[in-house]
């Protein structure tokens, strides 16, 4: 049942000015805090993860049993004096019984605390509600190839609506780190590679999120995937200029555009201090350069990282000083140094009080704002209706379809041909569910569509064969003469490959880009039956793929793409959806290449190799389309001195209606600093029906061709700049120049 409200208090002189939702945020947090203990502050700034057993051993469990222990927790055990977060535990609930247990915890805090201060329960985001029941959308790097901000705002909207229906009030995403070497394992959690188009996903993401009164947390502050060798989390040894330009955007435009209420502080090192307690990064820029109000949470234990990773702190007492006074509020997902190390460096005057009263004030003016004081209970009733209902389906289905990039398509060889009979479905991804890193594991098949299913579903008329041929990751090659005799018997050989959670993920980052196992030959020898080949890889970063792609006809990256991903892929292949995904990352010809990224800056030398090219195998911005695009008439003109507005004209010259990514990229011609070749300034998606022409224009504000000089001074010099406008970050259709005076 849905919880009854409380009856209102007889006298009004009984509430206290906190509980006054008349007054304004500020003055309730003050009467708030100047009524706490110094325990129950400490308490605000910690969280608890109420289960039986370890985390790390949750996923052991069957879900009977995690539904089980789940609810056998003791909302006292949990919520103490009054915690300041809950950490996950709703995730294994179905809608409605997630909602009930919420609205239980929540009231206990009310009821049973001496402040009724309730918690924020938080999970995880990052292409959908982690939890059961929930609408599974594309990967994040999939929804980055649509290039789409505005349907990913409505994809955000709708996480957050699910996430709000339960209970859950905060989540911890998006990922917005910029992903400059594909061989971590994390890439695609991503946006991808530019800090631009990063920026405007993240902002769309936030914005999503938190209109729905959910705490939209960007993460990982800063420069977490990028350390030596692609790995992730591993020391980071960038200049300020660097991390100004390239990795910073995308927090800043949170904050400042996005509006996003916390920020993840990441387990890295920078420059040899550990984000979670660094306060240049934490208080400095994030809050006295952007003006940051929300409150900074920890990665996930980094705050006891920096004892027993980065061993930059005797003791947990002195992590909680670092910690706290750098500016970093909330320790996730558990309480340690941020409990009795803290009090008693608190109470020993060896920590600052007033970092203390800074950081809870932060945390009390969020819950504030999210109206959790006033009423913090949800409608157990619509949980369901919310979760996962048609509307979220249908949006999950679209963004599949605009985030699939159709890299190589030799002779036309798709759309399929109406005449085509007979089709293998060949691969260990083809019948797989794989919907890749934070995603709930408990998904039926019933529920997700895969290719096999999303084929069959489509192919009318047309006999489907189905083998399997091996396994992602195992070296046997018993299963080819299955695949090579069903790719015989058909007109059209439909290859699945590529990875899941064993070869890429968190904590999975890669040495080689390669396609695991026995998958490549599996290729190569169904292409050598002469029949028509198509490979769809299934799979969250680059793969380097020299030693085949010369022998197939098409190449179509589907990415994880989601619970209706099946239905998605199978109306590319058939033609009923024209393919309008672009790479937000480049593809390498081979690792030794990495990292390779498309806004580099001049060499000194040569950018080529003894052996090889240094040219991408895909670049930044590629992705085709079953009809073409013709662009005419640029034009590029200065406006009041403040806005740079380019114009031109878009044609689709084919037979197909189509969607397409027209990209604009800046050259500062002559710089005082280096600058890089191209960077991207600007892009729209476009729709148009067979022969129909667009103007597209762009309006770039001035300041938006600046640069950090030699005294890291943010300035727009005066000079040329080269404005270039393409289909991508190399197929470049038209260029003008412009004088800045």
């Amino acid at each position: 049942m849905s919880p009854q409200p409380k009856k209102s208090q007889s006298k009004k002189s009984t509430r206290k000015p906190y509980q006054n939702p008349s007054l304004s945020v500020k003055r309730r947090v003050a009467d708030l805090l100047a009524r706490m203990t110094l325990e129950e502050k400490v308490a605000q700034l910690g969280s608890r993860l109420p289960f039986i057993v370890d985390w790390r051993e949750w996923v052991r469990y069957t879900l009977e049993e995690k539904i089980a222990r789940t609810l056998a927790i003791p909302p006292g055990d949990a919520i103490g004096i009054g915690v300041g977060q809950l950490s996950l535990f709703l995730r294994e609930l179905p809608p409605k019984m997630a909602a009930a247990r919420a609205n239980e915890f929540q009231r206990y805090a009310r009821e049973h605390t001496r402040l009724g201060i309730p918690p924020i329960i938080h999970d995880e985001g990052l292409h959908g509600l982690l939890c059961n029941d929930a609408t599974s959308f594309p990967q994040a790097i999939a929804m980055a190839s649509s290039w789409h901000p505005e349907l990913l705002e409505d994809v955000a909207t709708a996480i957050g609506k699910e996430a709000r229906a339960r209970g859950i009030r905060q989540l911890l995403s998006p990922t917005i780190n910029i992903a400059r070497d594909p061989r971590c394992g994390r890439t695609e959690e991503t946006y991808g590679e530019d800090p631009y188009l990063t920026s405007r996903m993240a902002v769309a993401f936030v914005r999503g999120v938190q209109s729905q009164g959910v705490v939209a947390t960007p993460k990982h502050y800063a420069a977490n995937f990028v350390g030596d060798g692609g790995r992730d989390s591993h020391a980071v040894h960038f200049s300020e200029r660097l991390l100004r330009e390239v990795y910073f955007p995308a927090f800043e435009a949170s904050v400042r555009e996005g509006g996003a209420l916390s920020i993840m502080a990441a387990y890295n090192s920078l420059d040899g201090v550990p984000c979670s307690c660094n306060r240049w990064l934490l208080t400095e820029v994030l809050r006295n350069e952007w003006g940051f109000e929300g409150f900074v949470v920890s990665d996930y234990e980094s705050v006891v990282h920096i004892l027993t990773k980065h061993a930059v702190a005797a003791d947990k007492q002195e992590v909680a000083k670092r910690a706290l006074e750098a500016g970093l509020d909330v320790e996730l997902p558990q309480t340690d140094c941020y409990g009795e190390p803290l009090l008693e460096g608190l109470r020993r005057g060896t920590i600052s009080i007033e970092a203390l009263d800074e950081a809870v004030r932060r945390v009390l003016e969020v819950k504030f704002r999210l109206g959790l004081f006033d009423d913090p209970f949800v409608d157990e009733e619509q949980a369901e209706a919310v979760c996962n209902n048609a509307e979220h389906r249908a949006l999950a289905l679209q963004m599949a379809r605009e985030g699939i990039v159709l890299l190589k398509n030799d002779r036309g060889t798709l759309p399929l041909a109406d005449g085509v009979k007979s089709i293998a479905v060949i691969g260990p991804q083809a019948d797989e569910i794989r919907l890749g890193g934070y995603s709930w594991n408990g998904y039926t098949r019933e529920r997700i569509v895969t290719p096999l299913r999303g084929i069959q579903e489509r192919a009318r008329g047309i006999e489907v064969r189905f083998a399997q041929g091996c396994t992602v990751t195992g070296d046997s090659q018993e299963g080819f003469a299955e695949a090579l005799q069903a790719a015989r018997q058909s007109q059209v050989a439909l290859l699945f490959v590529g990875n899941s959670w064993q070869t890429e993920g968190e904590q999975r980052d890669r040495a080689n880009l390669d396609l695991p196992g026995v998958q490549a030959e599996l290729i190569k020898q169904v292409a050598a039956t002469g029949v028509p080949t198509v490979v769809v890889l299934i799979n969250g970063s680059a793969v380097t793929m020299l030693d085949w792609i010369d022998r197939v006809d098409a190449v179509v990256e589907a990415w994880y793409p989601g619970e209706a991903g099946g239905t998605a892929i199978a109306e590319i292949l058939f033609g009923d959806v024209n393919p309008s995904g672009k790479l937000p990352i480049t593809f390498p010809r081979t690792v030794g290449q990495l990292p390779l990224y498309y806004n580099y800056k001049p060499s000194g030398r040569i950018y080529d190799y003894v052996d090889l090219s240094g040219k991408p195998l895909f670049p930044f911005g590629h992705g085709l389309s079953y009809t073409t695009f013709a662009y005419r008439n640029l034009h590029i003109r200065l406006e009041r001195k403040k806005t740079v507005k380019v114009s031109l004209e878009v044609e689709n010259t084919g037979e197909r209606a189509g969607d397409e990514v027209v990209q604009l990229y800046v050259h500062d011609v002559v710089a005082s600093v280096a600058r890089p070749v191209k960077e991207l300034k600007g892009f729209k998606r476009i729709s148009l029906r067979p022969r129909e022409a667009q103007e597209v224009t762009f309006e770039i504000p001035v300041e938006q061709l600046g640069f950090y000089d030699a005294e890291m001074r943010y300035t727009v010099e005066p000079g040329e700049f080269e404005i270039m406008v393409g289909s991508s970050s190399e197929d470049i259709r038209l260029s003008g120049r412009l004088e800045i005076k």
